[in-house]
């Protein structure tokens, strides 16, 4: 037999020509309404939350796809702004080697929880999600095309299985009148052949009307053989893919969450060394300015300080502190304070009364402008230093 291509014989070629076109016309005369179809309706729900299962799953691979996309372009954000920093931080501001190392950290910071390699913070978050939760999906995902195949090729053997059973049905009922012309023939034939053959073609006429019959019939049972034991298969496995769906969407979700808690822990522990730095050089800027005014004031006519106290001190003032860190009050006799206060400190009517790291004092803005003490309060001493 010719061979048209690597393991197929034009023999083969030709029958699955044949099958498709049995298919097409059996699909043919259903959507007309000439053939009945079986259908299952329990079944068809199994294929209907397939599909939906197989939707949902490629969506979720896809949103976390563009997810770690949008963390890798974070990551460059931040390396630029770092990078950033570090080059108009200049030599002479407050922490400038501090700066140099949180900035090497927060790029390239090693963590705690058993990496063989040091990598950096954004990288490790990035390959973290990337094995346990893209990953987890990617695998979940690849049984979903097999089982697509199968349940194409099942859809195909019931369309050859209802093609067979019509085909049977219609030889069924044409056999009764096709036994009945085959006697009439018979008889006729007996009249005119001898006695001893009149047998012989009585049961040769009985054999051609039985052969397509018989065929018929085994090329039926074969296809519904072929259907069921997909069908079965099928049945069984569709629900449990359909239940497996929770634990996975539960896994990808929680790993995702637990690394971004990690992530986000540690990259708020860097941020806040960056605030105390930047709250340290601010302090540092207003102290210098504090100091080059004291210079500036003290070389000037003694006359314009006092004037520009009206040579007024509230009763009791001891010296002059200023909040180098906000302090918001909790009590009715706190003073709340905010960076850069200067704050007049008095003495206790009652020494007794005073706590230890706790002053009593009132602001200079508020006594310059009323002249009134009763928005005196404690503060914390350590918030403050002396001017």
């Amino acid at each position: 037999m010719a061979e048209t291509g690597k393991g197929v014989t034009a023999g083969k070629l030709a029958l699955n020509v044949q099958k498709r076109l049995s298919r097409a016309q059996e699909k043919v005369l259903q959507k007309l309404g000439k053939a009945d179809e079986t259908r299952d309706t329990a079944f068809e729900e199994l294929v209907s939350n397939f599909n939906k299962q197989m939707a949902e799953g490629t969506k979720l691979q896809k949103d976390l796809k563009a997810y770690l996309a949008a963390v890798k372009a974070m990551h460059d954000a931040s390396r630029r702004l770092q990078d950033c920093l570090a080059d108009m931080y200049e030599p002479d501001w407050f922490g400038k080697g501090e700066m140099d190392t949180l900035a090497e950290e927060l790029i390239e910071k090693e963590l705690d929880y058993n990496l063989e390699d040091t990598d950096t913070l954004w990288l490790d978050y990035h390959q973290n999600i990337t094995d346990k939760s893209l990953l987890c999906m990617d695998t979940y995902l690849l049984q979903f095309p097999e089982i697509k195949a199968r349940l194409a090729k099942r859809e195909r053997k019931l369309v050859d299985f209802d093609s067979a059973r019509h085909h049977f049905s219609s030889l069924q009922k044409g056999k009764k009148k096709d036994e009945a012309k085959i006697a009439k023939q018979a008889a006729l034939l007996e009249m005119a052949a001898p006695s001893w053959a009149q047998g012989l073609i009585s049961a040769h006429q009985v054999a051609q009307t039985n052969l397509s019959y018989n065929q018929a019939e085994e090329d039926l049972g074969r296809a519904q053989k072929i259907f069921e034991e997909l069908n079965v298969e099928l049945q069984d496995e569709l629900p449990a893919l359909w239940d497996s769906r929770v634990g996975v969407y539960v896994g990808t979700f929680q790993s995702l969450a637990g690394q971004q808690e990690k992530f986000h822990r540690e990259m708020s522990s860097l941020s806040q060394n960056l605030n105390d730095i930047m709250t340290k050089l601010e302090e540092q800027r207003q102290l210098n300015e504090e100091t080059n005014h004291s210079e500036s004031a003290g070389s000037a006519p003694k006359s314009s300080a006092t004037d520009s106290s009206n040579g007024e001190l509230p009763p009791g003032f001891l010296y002059k502190v200023k909040a180098v860190h906000e302090y918001t009050s909790t009590d009715n006799d706190e003073l709340e304070l905010n960076i850069g206060d200067i704050v007049l400190v008095l003495a206790f009517e009652n020494p007794d009364e005073q706590d230890d790291g706790w002053l009593l004092g009132l602001k200079e803005s508020h006594w310059m402008q009323k002249k009134d003490i009763s928005a005196k309060g404690v503060f914390p001493e350590n918030f403050t230093q002396k001017v």
